[in-house]
């Protein structure tokens, strides 16, 4: 799964002149939470991040209503958004894994999507789009029971219950393990099966030891 796969293609973009005030507007309006500042050729600019538009507690205790509304009518784009090369962005081949290291460790919640040495702007993929792939990947939008495992972490672990799964014509609709985080030694493992009921699924799981049920419920299809 690469970025090009999640992120908002053709994102709205404002240019470095226009006033601060019709930023926000295109924010509201579109319920954005970043708005990439391009260039000519749609070249990446900056960024407005709702934070830019705020004004400080000490310049707003110093303005009355007027005054306020004055200043920001002056401001443009260019003297709030974030400067090119204080961004952070990503390209539409790099994968999600790596686009999600890149806002963790940079504490960001969105990151422009750029192409070629001119960096045009192609998207935008933010942290929902993100969670958006992690529903996915767990299965959530399909119906059937979620169980969590934790496993060993020996090779083939979890062929015996795929196979008695199979074998049974019942589906695995989807899969995801992260290393658990209290026992480094073993995985745990979310599954999302269809086709059988709990007493089925509970006494196949129960047919190996060392396989630790921590959680079964049943789910519907999710939108």
């Amino acid at each position: 799964m690469l970025v090009k796969d999640y992120m908002l293609r053709h994102p709205a973009t404002i240019e470095p002149h226009k006033r601060a005030v019709e930023a926000r507007r295109i924010m509201t309006e579109q319920e954005l939470d970043f708005l990439p500042v391009v260039g000519d050729g749609r070249q990446l600019q900056g960024l407005i991040t709702p934070a830019c538009l705020e004004i400080s507690p000490e310049r707003l205790a110093s303005l009355d209503v007027w005054e306020i509304t004055r200043y920001l009518s002056k401001l443009t784009v260019e003297r709030v958004m974030v400067k090119r090369h204080d961004l952070h962005y990503t390209y539409p081949e790099t994968t999600l894994e790596d686009a999600a290291s890149l806002m963790i460790r940079h504490k960001i919640g969105g990151l422009p999507v750029v192409e070629g040495k001119d960096l045009v702007v192609v998207g935008m993929i933010t942290s929902a789009d993100l969670l958006t792939e992690l529903r996915n990947i767990l299965g959530a939008v399909e119906p059937g029971w979620r169980i969590t495992l934790r496993v060993p972490g020996n090779h083939g672990e979890l062929v015996q219950l795929t196979r008695e799964i199979s074998e049974r014509g019942w589906s695995i609709m989807a899969m995801g393990n992260v290393r658990a985080l209290r026992a480094p030694d073993h995985w745990d493992i979310v599954l999302k099966i269809w086709g059988c009921t709990r007493e089925e699924l509970l006494a196949v799981i129960a047919k190996n030891d060392s396989q630790e049920l921590l959680d079964i419920r049943e789910t519907t299809y999710v939108t």
